[in-house]
């Protein structure tokens, strides 16, 4: 039985059948209606969730299975007093798979070693966000045509943002793909990221302060926001929420090809007038992470589909 708990856990091999499928699934939605009924996902989501937990039961009940669980940690018996490997042993007796969200890094890793069922890492923390990582890189590969020979600039919280560590993992395995890393002193991107992923593997990267500076070399743009409860204090979040925003003008010094991906919710880093830009591709990204979350389920399940 397979679990995901990393991009990592997928070779670069299994990623591109996934990603092959995926793409299927976008050009023949009929075919994969009824796949999984008589399946069930329940959704373990201790932490608030629009995107992805709505994307995961979409993903589910366009296979024709059926969705089951909770959107928030107080409404499961986690407020009692059990344990996240309690809990998956119980609902391994009512799902075929299980999606879970912790504030806790390690927490879906924990229930996966006591699990009867596959279990998808949801998010944990600001550890990792493989099923992002996914959406993301099937976004790439969908628009761009390729996940090699690019130059990609992440900005914003680089420090905290699960999403950008999970990403830059999974991309240090394609060839010539080079990295600025756009944030204030404050959000750097961590060592271990920094020097245990990136120099580890040989990768081209600079750290920049000033968004107008990259612009003009990247073929994707990165934007994330600066995320309130990763903070321990009301003042730090504040003096660095609007240190970057993303506008038309901005816009203007960046090239006709460069994409524009971020993982949602966004605040102020981006501004409205910038989604008219045809550049902008964050709301396709939406789309995709449900195509590829179809994927994913069909693989774990092991459902095969002619």
């Amino acid at each position: 039985m397979k679990h995901i708990m990393s991009p990592l856990d997928m070779t670069v091999e299994e990623l591109d059948k996934l990603l092959d499928l995926a793409n299927d699934i976008e050009r023949h939605p009929e075919k994969y209606a009824h796949v999984c009924e008589g399946k069930r996902l329940a959704t373990l989501f201790y932490e608030p969730s629009t995107r992805t937990r709505l994307s995961f039961e979409a993903a589910m009940m366009n296979l024709g299975g059926k969705v089951l669980g909770f959107s928030d940690a107080g409404s499961s018996s986690a407020t009692k007093g059990e344990s996240v490997a309690d809990t998956i042993r119980t609902v391994s007796c009512y799902a075929d798979i299980a999606a879970m969200r912790h504030p806790k890094e390690g927490a879906p890793l924990v229930a996966s070693m006591a699990s009867r069922i596959p279990v998808i890492n949801a998010g944990d923390g600001g550890h990792q966000h493989p099923t992002q990582t996914l959406t993301d890189l099937l976004t790439i590969r969908s628009l761009k045509g390729r996940l090699n020979n690019l130059t990609i600039g992440l900005c914003g919280d680089l420090k905290f943002g699960r999403t950008v560590h999970s990403l830059i993992e999974a991309l240090v395995r394609y060839d010539n793909v080079k990295f600025v890393l756009i944030s204030p002193e404050e959000l750097r991107v961590p060592g271990y990221i920094r020097e245990g992923v990136l120099e580890k593997n040989n990768k081209e990267y600079k750290e920049v302060v000033r968004l107008e500076d990259a612009l003009p070399e990247l073929d994707l743009l990165y934007m994330t926001r600066v995320q309130r409860e990763r903070f321990f204090n009301e003042e730090d979040y504040v003096r660095m929420k609007d240190f970057y925003i993303l506008d038309a003008a901005k816009m203007e010094l960046a090239g006709p090809d460069m994409l524009v991906l971020h993982p949602l919710p966004r605040v102020n880093e981006i501004a409205v007038e910038v989604d008219n830009d045809p550049r902008a591709a964050y709301f396709k990204q939406v789309q995709y992470g449900v195509y590829v979350r179809m994927a994913l389920i069909l693989t774990l399940l092991e459902v095969e589909v002619c």
